[in-house]
């Protein structure tokens, strides 16, 4: 999965060549929802009552193939939201998602909770891109950037009136981030090496965070007991992505989902 980091860094960079060569930063302006205010995303993931739930819009992954067969990021979306979920992460990665920009524009249209813009972000240009699409936060990952990126790409997030979820994926990550600025921390408890999962992970790393940081644990959240071991951290929210998207009925299992993440 390093490599495939790698990877994905290596056609990011490309595709940020093209985006400079097609747009200017001024031009991003231009969209419709650049000047339209945020919904708040921090806001969203601070309930007291519950924990909170980003669902995901999520096709396929490089581990997995394709999740979900029967696709439609309109449809999903729609679901999710009459089910109340708190936020909505929608991919936009083409190459080794299958998503696309396009489906974060499109729900944006008539969304009713924040949107989350999941991407592989290393460029200014990609924040600006998010913002012009209908991205109320962006996804950062600590493992792809440096202190003074993370810094950088969040300021330039915040200004746009957008919040931002840093990923990390380890303790060694957590020197890089200045949580003065970064209030919103996702937890990965995928191992990126071998593809386990282990809750643990959430544990340990939101044991060494501020209790003002809002923690959203990600991945392997699937069952009860998942939840009831999360409700024993600092977690704040959860992000479901595949659990969701191998369900054969969408809005129960997030029904479902909601009463086991009530306090």
């Amino acid at each position: 999965m390093i490599d495939i980091l790698a990877k994905i860094v290596e056609v990011k960079k490309d595709e940020v060549k093209l985006l400079k060569r097609d747009y200017t930063l001024t031009r991003f302006s231009d969209y419709e929802y650049f000047s339209q205010e945020c919904l708040n995303f921090e806001k969203a993931l601070s309930k007291p009552e519950a924990i909170s739930i980003i669902a995901e819009v999520k096709k396929a992954s490089p581990s997995k193939g394709i999740i979900r067969e029967n696709f439609n990021h309109l449809s999903i979306a729609d679901t999710y939201m009459n089910n109340g979920v708190d936020a909505i992460s929608v991919l936009t990665d083409k190459q080794f998602f299958m998503g696309n920009i396009f489906y974060l524009n499109e729900i944006a249209k008539y969304k009713s909770v924040p949107l989350l813009r999941k991407e592989f972000i290393i460029d200014e240009y990609q924040v600006f891109e998010a913002k012009a699409n209908g991205a109320d936060a962006i996804l950062l990952i600590s493992e792809i950037l440096s202190a003074s990126q993370i810094k950088e790409l969040s300021k330039a997030a915040i200004e746009l009136g957008m919040n931002v979820l840093l990923e990390i994926h380890n303790e060694q990550h957590l020197d890089k981030i200045d949580f003065s600025l970064n209030k919103i921390i996702g937890i990965n408890n995928r191992d990126l090496t071998n593809f386990t999962t282990d809750l643990n992970t959430t544990k340990i790393i939101s044991e060494q965070i501020n209790e003002d940081v809002i923690i959203v644990s990600e991945s392997g959240i699937n069952e009860m007991k998942d939840l009831e071991f999360l409700k024993t951290t600092k977690t704040n929210a959860v992000l479901i992505g595949e659990h969701f998207m191998k369900a054969d009925n969408i809005g129960d299992s997030v029904k479902q989902m909601k009463e086991y993440c009530i306090y």
